[in-house]
């Protein structure tokens, strides 16, 4: 399984890349600018990722808009509704608004509130379907 960690701080990137690692390959951008380019150069080279784990408050653009240009792309790839790349949403702010934004508006798979836990990563993971753990 290929893994996109999107997350601008440091210590926040190193844990969800540390954790999601137990999965499959992990790789990570720092916005979502970054992450439009990894995720465009994955499909045209015929290894895209299986899941995404985005957090929302990012500098250049925002996770809001960076799940909005990643289905684009897919729509413009011609990828189904049904095949679309999972994405795990993240974030600090407790405001419904963005979890709202998130599922509704941008097409997120799933939320993860921070801080986060390796519990509530496996929950999560449990939930979509990635139960294997590569050790």
């Amino acid at each position: 399984m290929r893994i996109l960690v999107v997350e601008d701080e440091l210590a926040s990137r190193k844990f969800m890349t540390h954790v999601m690692g137990r999965y499959g390959e992990c790789l990570f951008a720092t916005d979502g600018a970054e992450a439009v380019t990894m995720f465009k150069q994955a499909l045209l080279d015929n290894d895209p990722f299986d899941l995404v784990c985005m957090d929302i408050m990012m500098p250049r653009m925002d996770g809001h808009e960076a799940l909005k240009m990643l289905r684009k792309v897919e729509k413009a790839n011609g990828i189904k509704p049904k095949d679309e790349v999972k994405v795990i949403m993240t974030t600090a702010l407790s405001d419904p608004k963005n979890v709202v934004e998130a599922y509704y508006q941008g097409g997120a798979t799933s939320y993860l509130p921070k801080p986060i836990s390796i519990e509530s990563v496996e929950g999560v993971m449990s939930e979509l379907g990635f139960l294997q753990i590569n050790n």
